[in-house]
């Protein structure tokens, strides 16, 4: 079972999304096992202050090293698996993608650290942190939203939380490829058809029908994603026939 600790300011954020949906039937199927704790309750001082004004001046309050390093130490000691991923959300991280998500997803115990105002005491990423990460180039007020983006993407991956255990293999990025469409009942809808390949029950031609608009659907979209991948000869050849088509 993988062990999911969250250190931050703000834990009644994580009440909903951890208590619903997948991350919840999660937890209920002992895939995954949260905990949520307020970093503020580590701090050494009576006032349980966990930032402070940064050395140099400057604007803003940057979080003090004490609370995140103690918090930390609790929680891998705890902690029954010996390694122990330390993750911090922060827009100076390495963007996180599909594959970071699979690789987390291996793990046996991740803590993540989110943090508020201007930033964290350098010390905590030196010294305390193993991953930073970010899921984008833009600014949040907090690690939160981030933390909770990763947390679904990684336990999602987990053995048998997902009903059918191929659903994760064909998602977008998981084969380096955007996924392809997808249609449900009823066939024609106002005048707007299914396409006739996945009507006539033909596995081997809708699979091929699949991976070519998986090709089609990343070379219109997210072409930068074909450069990273090894095609088949079959792909390369499919890849071909599509570029001729919006020549």
């Amino acid at each position: 079972m993988m062990k999911i600790d969250v250190l931050t300011l703000f834990p009644e954020m994580f009440s909903g999304v951890l208590g619903h949906s997948i991350l919840h039937k999660a937890a209920e199927k002992s895939a995954v096992q949260y905990n949520v704790v307020n970093f503020r309750d580590y701090a050494d001082n009576k006032h349980q202050t966990v930032d402070d004004y940064p050395y140099g001046g400057g604007a803003g309050m940057v979080l003090k090293p004490q609370p995140i390093f103690d918090a930390v130490a609790a929680l891998r000691e705890q902690a029954e698996s010996k390694r122990t991923r330390v993750i911090l959300l922060c827009p100076q991280g390495k963007r996180y993608d599909q594959k970071k998500a699979e690789e987390l997803a291996k793990e046996e115990h991740l803590i993540f650290v989110c943090g508020h105002y201007e930033g964290y005491d350098e010390r905590i990423r030196e010294h305390v942190v193993t991953d930073e990460i970010s899921i984008g180039d833009y600014v949040l007020t907090g690690g939160e939203l981030g933390a909770m983006v990763v947390i679904d993407s990684v336990v999602r991956l987990l053995p048998e939380v997902l009903g059918n255990q191929e659903s994760h293999m064909k998602d977008s990025f998981s084969t380096g490829l955007l996924e392809h469409p997808h249609y449900t009942r009823p066939s024609d809808f106002r005048g707007m058809m299914v396409p006739e390949v996945l009507l006539q029950g033909h596995h081997k031609l809708i699979e091929e029908w699949r991976n070519k608009e998986a090709l089609r659907r990343t070379y219109l979209r997210r072409p930068d994603l074909l450069e990273k991948i090894e095609l088949t000869n079959d792909q390369e050849n499919w890849l071909n026939e599509i570029k001729k088509e919006y020549e």
